[in-house]
């Protein structure tokens, strides 16, 4: 158990230590739990000292480019994707500083472990986000196609719907013509039928002298 001198004496040296006071200790001193960069908690990327932003800009306009976001939701998918792949080929590099240069052989086990085990963890990243893209696209298209076939289906039964149409007026208007072609017949039998006979019309014959 620790005395009142010892706890005074502690609480002392604990005021003299204030942490880094220079611009360049604070930052450090500030990144001191993302050293790599590949495991951010803010899931906020930054380029380290060694990184070539020309190379990382590439990659980006390429991936852009390629799958050609249109909405923000596909936007978000894109960044994800380039983004992790920037962070799987970081951790490809830091695997490298793991090894002996001259002899190739692995120096740093436990951090080489590491450092796969993130490589693999962007690398399914990378392919979550592309499966989403895709799905969402496939989702997409598949609603395209239903409403251009209700469409056409639509269409089809408004065709369907004047052909018969027509086809009723048409037959109305043949039935109306026949009907006209019979009412005249029927007019000219009912005139020969009530006009009088030559016989009756004559009278008697008279006898010749």
């Amino acid at each position: 158990m620790s005395t009142q001198a010892q706890i005074r004496a502690n609480q002392a040296n604990s005021q003299k230590s204030t942490g880094p006071s220079s611009n360049i200790g604070k930052e450090t001193s500030s990144r001191n739990r993302i050293i790599h960069g590949l495991s951010d908690p803010e899931n906020v990327l930054f380029l380290l000292g060694f990184e070539d932003d020309a190379k990382f800009e590439a990659l980006k306009i390429a991936l852009t480019e390629e799958h050609q976001p249109q909405t923000e939701t596909e936007h978000i998918l894109v960044r994800r994707m380039w983004e992790s792949e920037w962070l799987r080929i970081r951790a490809i590099f830091f695997q490298t500083m793991c090894l002996d240069p001259e002899s190739g052989f692995l120096r740093e086990e436990k951090r080489f472990a590491l450092f796969l085990r993130y490589q693999t963890t962007h690398e399914r990243a990378f392919y979550k986000a592309l499966n989403e893209l895709q799905k969402l696209r496939n989702e997409k298209r598949n609603r395209e196609i239903g409403f251009e076939s209700q469409k056409r289906s639509a269409e089809t039964h408004e065709i369907k719907k004047e052909c018969h149409n027509l086809k009723k007026q048409e037959f109305e208007l043949k039935k109306q013509r026949a009907a006209q072609a019979v009412q005249p017949k029927k007019g000219k039998k009912q005139a020969a039928a009530s006009a009088p006979s030559s016989e009756t019309n004559s009278g008697p014959v008279e006898m010749a002298a």
